[in-house]
């Protein structure tokens, strides 16, 4: 399973995507009882935003920032409890695929060109493959492990 991670299918996670940061926030506030996802103030504009990467998760809401615009929702708090070394899956991929500014200059301005919008669907997919892979590895250890004890 996790060899062919690419193939499994994809858990069913809510993708919800919006006009504007207003409804998105909105929409948040509905499943979360923190306002911890959306760190800018809300904006009555209705304009279409610059895509900023958030890709933030709140592991008790279910709930994945990808932008300002777009979240995942329905993530197990299962998915969150497969780690890779001290974090789990999920937010692995959330740090790798962040756009960051390199500090050198020369370096971010000729070779610079990683954006996130271009991946997002992808990221998406990936997200949706591993939230299955890491709810039946949990499932899996849970079942070895009831197993030993009885054993």
């Amino acid at each position: 399973m996790h060899i062919n991670y690419e193939t499994v299918q994809p858990y069913k996670l809510t993708t919800h995507s919006y006009e504007t940061k207003t409804e998105t926030k909105n929409q948040l506030l509905k499943f979360t009882s923190t306002d911890n996802l959306l760190q800018e103030p809300e904006t009555l504009s209705t304009r279409q935003p610059k895509i900023k990467v958030k890709l933030k998760g709140d592991k008790e809401a279910g709930i994945i920032a990808i932008d300002e615009l777009t979240f995942l929702q329905g993530i197990p708090k299962a998915a969150w409890q497969y780690k890779l070394g001290n974090r789990s899956a999920l937010e692995w991929i959330l740090d790798q695929y962040k756009e960051k500014k390199p500090t050198d200059p020369t370096i971010a301005e000729k070779f610079n060109t990683y954006r996130f919008g271009d991946y997002e669907d992808k990221v998406i997919d990936l997200l949706k493959r591993v939230c299955t892979v890491s709810v039946e590895t949990v499932r899996i250890v849970g079942e070895m492990e009831g197993e030993v004890e009885s054993a």
